[in-house]
């Protein structure tokens, strides 16, 4: 691997003042300032010795500023050691359950330790490439840290005919089920949310609903319903189904409607101080998560090569039947528990 180069510059006099950034680019010809920007906030530049993560600090004569630029990423994803929890596999396909943590394909900022390169090592150069070399096999994504059902395809052949499963959604065999644990409970045991989805005015790395949006759909079931002390609906157990498949689809509808899911620090932030109403074991549980509480139990498919109608289930995963489990003991003890 290509060692990182070190770029040095120190500040004249006619520079004091000025934006840190803006300083650099006049310096380093080879680097634009949006590139200046990106390498300040990765903690890439540092000022007297010390990393400085503000492209908009001001600087003054005399202070000697170190760009360190990393080592070019590698022009494809490579193989890793990374351990798979394989639920099926066959020549043509491959279905995992994937933890929480692991980022689906390399992007910027995560060139490596992605299920892609896990992928790469365990399949070797059987993967499909019609997704490119970023996206070897990847049919469809879940978010880092939403656990549960993938399937990867294998062959170009499977790739073509599990893509156009996936287009088809609710007129093709798919199936895409989750299960999430969410604030509050619907008033009624079952509904749907139709409200399109685009991406947010002002947080680009949000999506919210709009009505210049892409058509969206998330059925709902309520399974369970957690009651607290003053016998009010403090948290429930959905089970949903996606009609289409937008980006963060389940976490935007389920907030819109006010039942935005646990420990989801994007689009949950202004429930926050519901836990507060949590028993100790409940909040630890919950504190303990680190993730949103939603967890891709069910997916079917017809098997792109045979025909054959699969279908896989999991059951929720050790963090989200923690939190369940304790949401459950505080229902119980105040002689509150109730089903759908």
């Amino acid at each position: 691997m290509t060692d990182s180069v070190i770029e040095t510059v120190t500040i004249a006099p006619d520079e004091a003042g000025s934006r840190l950034d803006r300083v650099l680019a006049a310096h380093i010809a080879t680097l634009s300032r949006s590139h200046l920007k990106t390498l300040i906030l990765g903690g890439h530049v540092a000022l007297a010795g010390r990393t400085i993560r503000d492209p908009a600090a001001a600087v003054k004569p005399g202070d000697v500023v170190t760009v360190t630029l990393p080592p070019p990423e590698p022009a494809s994803p490579q193989g890793e050691t990374i351990p798979l929890n394989i639920v099926y596999e066959d020549d043509s396909i491959i279905v995992i359950d994937k933890p929480k943590g692991l980022i689906v394909h390399p992007a910027a900022g995560h060139a490596s330790g992605t299920l892609v390169n896990a992928l790469i090592a365990h399949c070797g150069a059987s993967l499909s490439g019609i997704g490119g070399v970023r996206r070897p096999g990847i049919v469809h994504r879940l978010d880092k840290d939403t656990t549960g059902l993938m399937v990867v395809a294998k062959t170009n052949a499977a790739h073509r005919a599990l893509s156009k499963q996936f287009a088809e959604k609710a007129d093709g065999p798919l199936k895409r089920g989750y299960l999430a644990l969410v604030w509050g409970a619907p008033d009624r045991p079952k509904g749907m949310i139709d409200a399109p989805l685009g991406r947010h005015a002002h947080a680009r790395d949000k999506q919210s609903v709009r009505q210049d949006g892409r058509h969206a759909v998330t059925h709902w079931q309520v399974l369970e319903r957690f009651p607290g002390p003053d016998g009010k609906p403090l948290a429930s157990l959905l089970a949903c189904t996606l009609e289409t498949g937008r980006t963060h689809q389940i976490r935007v509808h389920l907030a819109h409607i006010g039942h935005p899911i646990l420990g989801d620090a994007t689009y949950g932030t202004g429930f926050k101080t519901k836990s507060n109403r949590l028993s100790s074991e409940a909040r630890n549980a919950l504190e303990g998560l680190g993730r949103q509480a939603l967890h891709a139990y069910l997916l079917a498919i017809e098997h792109p090569e045979t025909g054959d109608f699969l279908e896989f289930q999991l059951e929720l995963p050790g963090d989200l039947r923690r939190l369940r489990d304790a949401l459950h003991t505080e229902s119980r003890e105040a002689g509150l528990i109730k089903r759908k």
